[in-house]
């Protein structure tokens, strides 16, 4: 595997890629890789010909009272990782590659998101991480860029990034990964203990849920959100920190499912703040489908 670790060598890299006729994909990681950046690399792998895996573990990103400083890192374990998913390109750029004169003065915003759930909960985060992604969208030039949609507010944001800049960049959200429990992959949960392991399983439970709610002919958000609520707030080791019902297309809340919606979840569980979502299905009754996912 090719390993890249200053930012200027990714856009020659990727420019002789397409020179030679072929397509450039692109996973954006904070690394100590887990299976589900593995399957966005593996969704890569089959739709391009040449596949590029960043980690950088990007400090814009984080508030002052997060793990920035102990966010889990071995790039050696990683890059082996990434050989064996076939020989992908790594991009692993440090903090001084990446803003070569310290914080940035100019930032990239999320506009009128900043200050929704993540947004809300995390104030700084998305421009954070719209910061980044636009220079690293700079750098790879013409690419699909795949995202999972375990963090689908994120994935929402970078889709309007993308679209209001222009970027030569397709987006495309691949499915969240679970353990057989149901909860979702991330690298925070090796903070967990093992009693806070088994409290977490309340995140997908109470989408669990809410999908069974709404199958069952329920289409009052705000009964959603008390039944997502109630779940995670019976688990003791969890601390609550707030469950929605959006628009699945603009991410705007909504009091009542009549279009293809997403219910969120957020707690802290222990040390680690975890997040979860699910697709909705429809309601009994509209459009006489039933379909969604859990």
């Amino acid at each position: 595997m090719e390993l890249i670790r200053h930012a200027g060598q990714i856009r020659a890299t990727c420019d002789a890629a397409r020179a030679s006729g072929r397509s450039v994909g692109f996973v954006p990681t904070m690394g100590f890789l887990h299976e589900g950046h593995l399957s966005l690399m593996r969704r890569a792998g089959a739709e391009r010909d040449v596949v590029v895996v960043s980690i950088f573990v990007n400090p814009l990103q984080f508030g002052p009272a997060e793990d920035f400083a102990s966010y889990p890192r071995d790039l050696g374990r990683d890059a082996a990782l990434c050989e064996k998913e076939g020989g992908a390109v790594g991009v692993a750029p440090g903090v001084n590659a990446m803003q070569p004169r310290g914080r940035p003065d100019v930032t990239e915003g999320p506009g009128r998101r900043a200050g929704r759930l993540e947004g809300a909960a995390r104030p700084g985060h998305f421009r954070g991480v719209c910061t980044v992604l636009a220079r690293l969208f700079h750098l790879m030039g013409a690419s699909r860029a795949y995202f999972g949609e375990k963090d689908a507010e994120q994935l929402a944001v970078v889709r309007v990034v993308v679209r209001d800049l222009a970027f030569p960049l397709e987006v495309q959200g691949c499915p969240t990964v679970r353990e057989p429990d149901g909860l979702a992959l991330s690298s925070r949960n090796t903070y967990l203990t093992e009693e806070e392991r088994v409290a977490a399983r309340s995140l997908h439970e109470a989408l669990r849920a809410a999908t069974a709610a709404v199958a069952a002919g329920t289409a009052d958000a705000a009964a959603l959100v008390t039944t997502m609520r109630a779940r995670i707030e019976g688990e003791s080791l969890a601390s609550f920190e707030y469950a929605a019902v959006v628009d699945d297309a603009s991410f705007e809340e909504v009091d009542r499912i009549a279009a293809p919606a997403r219910a969120l979840v957020a707690a802290r569980v222990g040390r680690p703040r975890l997040i979860d979502n699910v697709l909705l299905p429809t309601p009994v009754g509209q459009n006489g489908a039933e379909e969604g996912h859990a």
